[in-house]
């Protein structure tokens, strides 16, 4: 049975990674997938290939954690809103998912992902589990919490989740892929939520909370 860490070590091991992410984000998006090696981003990270290599085995491994960390949430940043308005509680979680997306790093890492994946079995075959990302399982959990409340009665949050996300970056998100300089205002991208939840209560709302 493996020794349990000591709180030191565990936060010496988050420090790490941070810094191992941070750098390999960076070198990713200026040499790409293929030229960018474990031993140049340990080194830029400022760790020993030892230590990198205990957290991603492969590079395949570290390319998906880079990907997942830049839509990570810094924790309590994220705060459930609560199931008594359904509506308004769509438009807070879907105005956080806008803004993960409109991260700098976001549309770049996402475009890598689709351009190196082709050529590269090893990306083929990871998963990227974006339902890992704290604002996409906060959603589910509001969905699960209105069915409880009596509000919203969602058979299938998955698929609700991605319907109501899908709005929203197919104005917010998948236009930057194509135009580096696409970008909306604060006033259209609420506008934009706003409809998507609009959309989403229509077909889910509990017909008492209508």
């Amino acid at each position: 049975m493996p020794r349990e860490l000591s709180a030191y070590h565990r936060q010496v091991a988050a420090t790490n990674r941070a810094a191992i992410l941070d750098a390999a984000a960076g070198l990713f998006l200026e040499a790409g997938y293929d030229r960018t090696s474990l031993a140049r981003v340990a080194q830029t990270a400022g760790v020993s290939k030892a230590t990198l290599f205990k957290q991603f085995p492969t590079k395949a491994e570290l390319f998906e954690a880079t990907v997942l960390a830049a839509g990570d949430t810094a924790e309590g940043a994220l705060v459930d809103p609560p199931p008594g308005d359904f509506h308004a509680g769509l438009v807070a979680l879907g105005l956080a998912y806008a803004k993960l997306l409109s991260r700098p790093r976001m549309a770049d890492l996402i475009r890598a992902v689709i351009a190196e994946s082709p050529r590269f079995p090893e990306l083929r075959e990871r998963t990227f589990d974006f339902g890992t990302l704290p604002v996409l399982a906060a959603l589910r959990r509001y969905f699960q919490a209105a069915n409880a409340a009596g509000t919203a009665d969602v058979d299938d949050p998955d698929t609700a989740s991605a319907q109501f996300l899908g709005m929203i970056a197919a104005v917010v998100f998948w236009p930057r892929l194509v135009h580096g300089n696409w970008s909306l205002s604060e006033e259209t991208t609420l506008r934009v939520v706003d409809e998507a939840a609009k959309t989403i209560v229509a077909r889910y709302a509990a017909p008492t909370s209508n």
